[in-house]
C-alpha cells in the first residue's frame, strides 16, 4: 500500500480548510449582498389579455443598518410594475419597521398585496443549522416584533392586507380577485375562511402565503387559483452546484425550492428565493438574494383532445 507522509495529510488538511474558510467568508461577506433581479413570464392569463408585471419581493429580514440592501430595494420601483407582493418575513429586529418603509419607498404608492411571516411576528433566534433537516423540531419563538405597526404603514399606503382575507381589484385594466393566509409555517393558516372559488368575473385570480406548504398550495389549487406567490424558503439558502438546495424548510420538495412551476392541473406556483437572510445564518451559497419581476401574458390557447378510443382524452390519459 501506498504511504502517505505526515506532511501530505498536513497540506491536504490545510487546503480543506482553507477553502472552507473562503467559502464562509464569499457566502457571508459578498453573495449575501450579491443582490439580483430575476425575470420571468408565465402564461396564466387568459388567451388575448394585455401582460401584467408583478414585482415579487420576500424575506427581506431587514436590519436598521443594512445600508447596501435598503439602498438596492429603493431602486426597484425603477421597474414601474403593475402590482406588488410581498410574501412577508419583512423583520430582524424591533427597530426595523422605519428601514423597511423607507426601503420600498414609491413602490408602497403602487398597488400592493401582503402578508406575513414569522419574522414579522418574532425576531429570529439562533438554533443548531441542522434542525433544519427536522420537519418535526421543536420552534423557539424570539421576542415579539412591531407587525402592528408594519401593517399600519403597508395599509395606510394603500396595499391590501390578505390575512385570511378575500379582495377584488383591479389593476392596469385586469381584474383580479386575491386570498391569502396567515403563515402556515407557526401553523397560523386557517384556509377555511377564505376557501371557496374566486369570483369568477375576474381575469386573474391569485393566492398569497408566506411559506410554500402543500397543504395550502392544494387548496388554492382545489379553488382554482391561477397562480399562488410564496416566499420563506430563501431559495434553500445554501445550494450545492450539480445537487441543488439542501432542505427547503418546508414541505415542498427541493425542485420547486425558488423560481416557477406548475402546482397542480391549472395553478401555477412561484416561490421567491428572498432577499434577506437571518442575523444568525447570515449567508448565502450559489442562490443570490432576489426579487423576481413577473410578466404574466396570455395562456395559448388549448388545442382539442383527441379521442383514443377508451373514453378518455389524451390529454387526461397523460395526467393520470
Amino acid at each position: 500500500m501506498p504511504v502517505i507522509s505526515t506532511s501530505a495529510v498536513r497540506r491536504t488538511a490545510l487546503g480543506a480548510a482553507g477553502a472552507a474558510v473562503a467559502g464562509i467568508g464569499y457566502a457571508t461577506l459578498i453573495e449575501r449582498n450579491a443582490f439580483v433581479l430575476r425575470e420571468a413570464t408565465m402564461p396564466v392569463l387568459a388567451p388575448g389579455s394585455p401582460t401584467l408585471r408583478i414585482l415579487h419581493v420576500s424575506d427581506l429580514h431587514m436590519m436598521p443598518g443594512q445600508q447596501l440592501k435598503q439602498q438596492w430595494l429603493r431602486e426597484l420601483d425603477r421597474l414601474e410594475p403593475d402590482l406588488v407582493v410581498n410574501t412577508g418575513d419583512n423583520l430582524s429586529h424591533p427597530k426595523a419597521v422605519p428601514a423597511v418603509v423607507q426601503s420600498l419607498g414609491a413602490l408602497l404608492a403602487r398597488p400592493g398585496l401582503f402578508v406575513f411571516g414569522s419574522n414579522d411576528y418574532f425576531a429570529p433566534v439562533p438554533k443548531n443549522p441542522l434542525k433544519y433537516f427536522k420537519k418535526d423540531h421543536r420552534r423557539v419563538y424570539g421576542d415579539p416584533l412591531p407587525w402592528q405597526d408594519l401593517r399600519a404603514a403597508f395599509t395606510e399606503r394603500g396595499w391590501l392586507d390578505l390575512t385570511h382575507t378575500r379582495r377584488d381589484l383591479e389593476v392596469a385594466g385586469i381584474r383580479i380577485a386575491s386570498a391569502g393566509v396567515d403563515d402556515p409555517h407557526l401553523q397560523r393558516d386557517r384556509y377555511d375562511t377564505v376557501a371557496g372559488a374566486p369570483n369568477q368575473l375576474a381575469q386573474l385570480s391569485i393566492g398569497v402565503t408566506h411559506s410554500p406548504e402543500p397543504r395550502v398550495l392544494d387548496r388554492f389549487a382545489e379553488d382554482g387559483y391561477d397562480l399562488v406567490l410564496a416566499g420563506h424558503t430563501h431559495g434553500g439558502q445554501l445550494v450545492v452546484p450539480g445537487y441543488g438546495a439542501l432542505v427547503t424548510n418546508c414541505g415542498i420538495d427541493k425542485s420547486r425550492v425558488k423560481g416557477a412551476s406548475q402546482w397542480g392541473e391549472h395553478t401555477q406556483l412561484h416561490v421567491s428565493a428572498g432577499i434577506g437572510t437571518s442575523p444568525w445564518a447570515p449567508y448565502r451559497f450559489c442562490c443570490r438574494p432576489e426579487a423576481t419581476l413577473l410578466t404574466l401574458v396570455g395562456a395559448q390557447p388549448k388545442r382539442p383532445s383527441a379521442d383514443t378510443g377508451f373514453g378518455i382524452s389524451t390529454s387526461e390519459a397523460v395526467a393520470r
